[in-house]
């Protein structure tokens, strides 16, 4: 393991998706983390991707840190973590959730996990960390979010380092395979 990822900040939907693929990714991503010895940090509901990736991570004896949102009715907060933090709004929530993490990891997920993928992008485009992110990108489903940043960088808006910034993964073993090859982040 690497001696310095302990922890692994997910972002993921609070649905399923359609078809069970990205249900299955969630829960193997979970039990790769726990696996691994890391502890995983998500968004702690119980439905969704969010609830099989806690699931997952829990089945396999893992540590499992939420952080969700007080009065946010359309997620249903998961009672069986390790930890649980209420926090006042979204903006708490994405806050404390990338002080928790050594790494970031989006799985497929809407609006909300695509904003939270980019803002640690950004954090880390100015400087603000240089830790990992990664996207699992089960099925292909990020491959018209990939062609954006292609795009994006064809055009001049990004640089080639912006870019190389997010790590692409199919599954989750090469995930924590990546994670756990790392060198020091801060």
């Amino acid at each position: 393991m690497n001696a310095l990822v302990h922890s692994v900040t997910v972002f993921c939907g609070a649905s399923p998706g359609r078809g069970p693929a990205y249900l299955r990714a969630a829960t193997a991503l979970g039990r790769a983390v726990a696996g691994a010895g890391l502890r995983l940090v998500y968004g702690g509901a119980a439905l969704g991707l969010m609830g099989a990736v806690a699931d997952g991570a829990l089945e396999a004896g893992g540590t499992v840190i939420g952080v969700i949102p007080e009065n946010f009715p359309r997620e249903i907060a998961h009672l069986d973590l390790t930890e649980l933090h209420v926090v006042p709004d979204m903006h708490r929530r994405k806050a404390l959730m990338g002080e928790l993490g050594d790494a970031f990891v989006a799985l497929p997920g809407g609006l909300g996990t695509a904003e939270e993928l980019f803002e640690v992008l950004t954090w880390a485009q100015i400087h603000l960390h240089s830790k990992p992110c990664v996207l699992l990108n089960q099925d292909g489903y990020y491959r018209p979010l990939l062609d954006y940043l292609r795009h994006a960088a064809h055009e001049g808006f990004l640089s080639p380092t912006d870019t190389e910034r997010l790590v692409v993964c199919d599954d989750a073993s090469q995930v924590v395979r990546f994670l756990t090859a790392l060198p020091a982040v801060s």
